[in-house]
């Protein structure tokens, strides 16, 4: 072990020794510390670094002046959400049956699908009638009955929808004093049935361009004479129409363009010849309408604006050319709550026997057809909201008319007190207003009341047109269990043409002039809400009890009364 240690001990001195050696020969090892950075990677890539240096622009900001402002929140009415199992039921039929004094039955039915997005059909029924006699005057009976029929389609780029009508009236002249005189001599009836089917076209995207189509036939005829050799003493008339629209959305404007073709084709008996004081007559009567327009909305839709024209020809007895204006503008002041608006427009109505018997059904089956010319109709006025329940209009309007249809009595026809029709060139000037008030579901009326001023070039006054107009309607829901309705109608200054002095009549120009007195109606309905399903209602009809007098000669029906029930199933 000894041995062992000190060998050890000498190989040791001998390695200290040789490393001794060896640094004196070739360096001198020293100890020290060196910082050395890290090193980071470079994000922007290489760019040319001008040698023009630009000059720093130094920005020195404006004043600012501060004003004390403030902000008032409109109060807005926390829509209600009701939250339902299941949508109410709808039904697909709704029956309505009644019966008046005089002998009047009344029946209306209506079938139709219930909720769906593609189809659209159903059906509507209706008939009245009265079977009474209005005291020393001829028999006074009427009925009427209508029906319609409907269908369609709706698709998301195109609407189809067609309908079949069929109307069937019968009256009597009964505007005389002769209570015994047969009915039958005096009977007159209209029958009316056509068609119409109409095509839209609505692609959503603006950049394509949609389009209307639309055919309307109309078959128009009265009573055929019970003696075969004069069947055709009767008037017959065929109405066609083609109506076409074009409408391109470009930005903020509309351009449009309307194409309609309307052909009326009327006849009396045989042409050029007479039956007893009665002339054949036969009317063939076309009328083309081309009105391009453009419609344009701006400051943020406030203000719209219709600019463009129509040019109608006129082919009835002479073919003629008319340029209508065709412009409007309206803007929205104070979030709708004003909104003036004014208008210049005109047109070409196109007259027919079906139009003139609406109006007034007891003119003779052989009238001369003539076409009303509206040179210019200006309008201008004010609408909007007084507050959230409360809204108004205010307006007026002239119009220059050529060929306004005017009823008169007929002198060949007295003993049947029938009208015929005359024309003539007039300025109208209107003054008019309305308001409305509604209290949710619960109260609705609307008043309305309008001063019309006629100047005639052939005859003294407007015949049979009123002078001061009013009406109003209030319709009132007490708990969804009874509905109350009440209607009301004013009209004077109407004046009728006559042929000789009678009472309330003055002579001015020529012209015996009848005053045809104030006509008052006033109606009222109550309907008592069982159920969903059935109700029970009653009206009043000229609750007044006035006889005013309609047309010259011709009193309405005196107090009425009719009840009845309503079902849906």
């Amino acid at each position: 072990m000894e041995n062992n240690k000190k060998l050890i001990g000498t190989l040791a001195g001998l390695v200290l020794s040789a490393f001794t050696l060896n640094a004196q020969d070739i360096n001198i090892t020293v100890k020290g510390s060196r910082d050395v950075e890290k090193a980071t990677r470079l994000t922007e890539s290489p760019k040319i670094v001008d040698t023009v240096m630009p000059t720093p622009v130094v920005d020195y900001p404006r004043m600012q002046l501060n004003y004390q402002t403030a902000i008032t929140v409109d109060t807005i009415e926390p829509a209600g959400v009701k939250i339902v199992d299941k949508l109410p039921q709808i039904y697909h039929s709704y029956a309505k049956i009644g019966i008046g004094t005089e002998l009047m039955p009344l029946g209306e039915f209506y079938f139709n699908n219930t909720r769906s997005r593609k189809y659209k059909y159903g059906v509507h029924l209706q008939h009245l009638s009265s079977f009474g006699y209005m005291d020393n005057y001829a028999p006074s009976s009427f009925d009427r009955s209508k029906g319609r029929i409907y269908g369609g389609i709706t698709e998301k780029k195109y609407d189809l929808m067609g309908e079949l009508r069929y109307r069937n009236e019968g009256f009597q002249y009964y505007g005389f004093l002769n209570d015994s005189i047969a009915r039958d001599s005096i009977s007159q009836r209209f029958n009316d049935v056509g068609f119409a089917i109409n095509f839209d076209g609505h692609k959503k995207d603006s950049g394509n361009l949609n389009y209307h189509v639309g055919i309307d036939y109309n078959r128009f005829n009265t009573l055929k004479p019970s003696v075969d050799s004069i069947q055709d003493w009767r008037t017959i008339e065929d109405y066609f129409a083609v109506k076409s629209g074009l409408w391109y959305k470009w930005g903020d404007d509309i351009f449009a363009m309307d194409f309609d073709v309307k052909y009326n084709g009327y006849q009396f008996g045989i042409p050029d010849t007479n039956l007893f004081v009665d002339t054949g007559i036969v009317n063939r009567n076309t009328v083309v309408s081309l009105r391009p327009t453009v419609t344009t909305y701006a400051y943020g839709n406030k203000l719209k604006a219709i600019v463009g024209f129509d040019f109608t020809i006129d082919a009835n007895t002479k073919s003629k050319a008319y340029i209508y204006p065709l412009a409007e503008v309206k803007y929205s002041l104070f979030n709708d709550i004003l909104i003036p608006y004014a208008s210049i427009t005109g047109g070409l109505q196109q007259n027919t026997f079906k139009s003139l018997s609406t109006i007034n059904q007891f003119i003779l089956p052989n009238v001369e057809l003539r076409n009303e010319h509206k040179a210019i109709d200006f309008r201008a006025g004010i609408k909007g909201t007084i507050s959230k329940n409360v809204g108004f209009n205010i307006g007026g309007s002239f119009a220059h008319l050529k060929n306004m249809a005017l009823f008169v009595s007929d002198t060949l026809h007295a003993y049947r007190n029938q009208f015929t029709v005359i024309y003539d060139t007039l300025n109208r000037a209107q003054l008019e207003g309305s308001i409305y008030f509604q209290a949710k579901e619960k109260l609705k009326v609307d008043l309305m009341g309008r001063y019309n001023s006629y100047m005639l070039i052939n005859n003294t006054y407007a015949w049979n047109m009123p002078t001061l107009e009013f009406g109003g309607r209030a319709r009132y829901n007490l708990f969804n269990k009874v509905v109350t309705q009440l209607d009301v109608m004013f009209m004077s200054g109407r004046k009728a043409l006559v042929y000789a002095q009678e009472p309330d009549t003055q002579l001015e120009n020529n012209q015996y002039a009848k005053n045809l007195g104030l006509a008052t109606d006033i109606n009222l309905s109550i309907e008592y809400l069982y159920n969903n399903r059935i109700s029970a209602f009653v009206q009043l009809n000229n609750a007044a009890s006035q006889r005013y007098m309609r047309w010259y000669n011709y009193p309405v029906q005196p107090f009425q009364f009719m009840g009845g029930f309503t079902f849906k199933f």
